[in-house]
């Protein structure tokens, strides 16, 4: 009976509680505190793996999604750069049907002192080839007086009479400033028209009877031997200055 005893008071010691300040109060001789502070330091390494695994996932999807921007990215810049490509594309084909109609059409003249050439079948055989194309006339210098006629190219042709039609292209310019204000070239075809009888202005009638067929020659003409001073109508006023070549004479 005394030995239950001191077993049951023992136990009951093991659950109860003791005094202030003694010790905590022990199963089988294990301080309850401590199994606490045990499971509470098992369970720290396992929440740190926890983080870096979370981590690690935040990493790879965030890497993922920088890898979709950039795979966004340069599938937007190669469609833009398609785009671009199309569109010079069809800006050069657009600017070669441009020139090709400017390059067709006749209707436009051609500008003060730029060349063109003649067709061959409009000039006769044995045309010095410098005749073929229209030429350059520049204004003239000083106070011009007289007529005054300068041979560009000499023909090999029989000289031309009055009365005769004559076959000529030919280059009208003012004087003074050289801007041109007439030209066969530009019209397509050459003039034909009789000389020496007063059908055309004097200068032409005194300055061509006497040139050889095939030559180029510059006229120099006052303000009287051309249109006079007077622009009424349109008329080229003042000295002029032409460049002729004479093709044919009959």
């Amino acid at each position: 009976m005394g030995t239950l005893g001191v077993r049951a008071g023992t136990v009951c010691a093991g659950l109860g509680g003791g005094p202030p300040g003694a010790h905590p109060p022990t199963l089988q001789g294990v301080d309850v505190s401590e199994r606490v502070e045990n499971r509470s330091a098992g369970q720290a390494p396992a929440t740190k793996a926890q983080r870096r695994l979370a981590a690690q996932l935040a990493e790879k999807k965030a890497a993922e999604a920088r890898r979709r921007r950039q795979s966004m990215l340069g599938a937007a810049v190669g469609v833009l750069a398609v785009v671009a490509l199309v569109g010079g594309l069809v800006w050069l084909n657009s600017g070669d049907d441009d020139k090709a109609a400017t390059a067709g059409s006749s209707a436009s003249p051609t500008a003060p002192g730029e060349s063109s050439a003649m067709p061959a079948q409009e000039l006769p055989a044995g045309i010095d080839p410098a005749l073929k194309t229209k030429p350059t006339v520049q204004a003239g210098t000083g106070e011009l007086t007289k007529l005054t006629v300068t041979t560009l190219v000499k023909g090999t042709g029989p000289a031309v009479k009055a009365g005769q039609n004559i076959t000529t292209n030919y280059v009208g310019v003012f004087y003074k400033d050289g801007k041109q204000f007439d030209a066969s070239w530009d019209n397509g075809q050459p003039a034909t028209f009789p000389i020496g009888v007063g059908q055309v202005i004097k200068g032409w009638d005194q300055g061509l009877v006497g040139v050889p067929v095939g030559s180029r020659v510059q006229l120099d003409l006052p303000a009287d031997l051309a249109y006079g001073n007077d622009a009424a109508g349109g008329r080229p006023a003042g000295p002029l200055r032409f460049v002729v070549d004479v093709l044919a004479a009959q």
